[in-house]
């Protein structure tokens, strides 16, 4: 299953039928504002453009409140796809074509199953972390005769990653949103996503055939990149399973 990345969270792939993008980030570089002050800085323009996405079915979106996850851009292109998957929240504010899915909630799509999956945008417990960062959903992609996908989102919670192990795993294609962001003030600098050796445990723990990881380049707040990924993979003796073209 070729899967294009774009970088940052934006993610191509075909299954079962369907063309999926992750959160479509296509701005070019520059800053973010919210009342008034800079929030976060992309720093690189994405691989190639809205317009070498051809026809797109399905876009995940992990949640739709932060610009790294969904730019101007990125919101503009909803309106030219069919069906946006995302938060129960997300839904409600996107309006048109977007649905949310709780946890554990399905979606029959053809041949192709879509599965809302837990994840937690930071240390601690959905509690303590959904009123700073909001709420945030992965997706996990079933169907018959398919191999299992799963698409994390910014989630830094590995309890959670056991949970979708218990009834999905092992998973063929895992799609790790990584990076370690980290924003001062939020939870002492804590990463809001997870960082490179944890995304090599929730591979163990998924026991994935493949890890395709997003989220780690083009933003300022990231602070582990692709030296970082492979390094912890290597220690983890999942070299093998890192897929980085």
């Amino acid at each position: 299953m070729p899967v294009r990345v774009f970088g940052g969270p934006t993610a191509l792939f075909e299954f079962g039928g369907l063309r999926l993008l992750t959160d479509p980030t296509f701005d070019a570089p520059g800053d973010y504002e919210r009342g008034g002050r800079r929030i976060l800085t992309k720093t690189a323009p994405a691989s190639g453009s809205v317009a070498d996405l051809g026809h797109v079915d399905v876009v995940l979106l992990s949640h739709d409140e932060h610009p790294d996850n969904l730019d101007n851009s990125g919101r503009a292109l909803l309106a030219d796809v069919p069906l946006t998957l995302t938060t129960p929240g997300g839904a409600q504010r996107l309006g048109g074509n977007a649905k949310g899915l709780a946890d554990w909630e399905s979606i029959d799509l053809g041949s192709v199953t879509v599965t809302g999956v837990p994840a937690i945008h930071g240390p601690g417990s959905r509690e303590e972390v959904e009123p700073v960062t909001g709420q945030v959903v992965g997706f996990v992609l079933t169907g018959s005769a398919l191999p299992t996908v799963y698409v994390s989102g910014d989630n830094a919670s590995l309890d959670a990653v056991r949970e979708i192990a218990e009834r999905f795993g092992p998973v063929d294609t895992a799609i790790l949103f990584a990076g370690a962001p980290r924003i001062s003030v939020l939870f002492d600098g804590a990463p809001i996503v997870l960082d490179s050796a944890q995304a090599a445990d929730a591979a163990k723990i998924l026991g994935a055939r493949r890890v395709v990881p997003v989220h780690y380049d083009s933003w300022g707040h990231f602070t582990e990149g692709r030296d970082d990924l492979v390094t912890a993979f290597t220690s983890a003796g999942l070299a093998d399973r890192l897929d980085l073209d």
